[in-house]
């Protein structure tokens, strides 16, 4: 119950900063990437923001425990390698980002400021999610 209650409180305090940073706005982040434009360059002190509080976090977290609160191990990617899944995975959320103005993070508390079209972009994702995972378990042809 603790680790469930604890992931409610660190999506509340997520979606918080989303809200008040104004990231659930899809106008303020595309006009980011729009630097010949009406460019907005508050994304990137965001980013900037959470970048530094993970390091910092990373650091302290790591450096005294050898385990979280409320688990047995801390969970963390293994996967070292550079291939074409993650470069495309990468460019397909970059490209999704900068036509909707959303990512996944922002579309959630977005739900409360314009529920419909963030509806449909939260829609959209699922079903790309689930084309992929279709796609990904196709067999594969071997080449020889």
């Amino acid at each position: 119950m603790n680790r469930t209650l604890s992931a409610l409180l660190a999506g509340l305090i997520f979606g918080l900063g989303i809200a008040i940073s104004g990231m659930a706005n899809p106008a303020k982040v595309l006009n980011f990437f729009d630097p010949l434009g009406n460019w907005d360059p508050s994304l990137a002190f965001v980013m900037g923001g959470a970048l530094l509080t993970t390091a910092i976090g990373y650091r302290v977290i790591f450096g005294r425990r050898t385990a979280p609160v409320l688990d047995t191990k801390f969970h963390l990617p293994t996967a070292r390698t550079i291939d074409a899944r993650l470069i495309g995975g990468s460019a397909l959320f970059g490209i999704g980002w900068g036509i909707a103005g959303f990512c996944p993070g922002g579309a959630i508390p977005a739900l409360g400021f314009a529920p419909w079209p963030t509806a449909l972009f939260l829609i959209s994702m699922g079903a790309g999610i689930v084309l992929a995972r279709w796609v990904q378990a196709l067999p594969r042809r071997q080449t020889a």
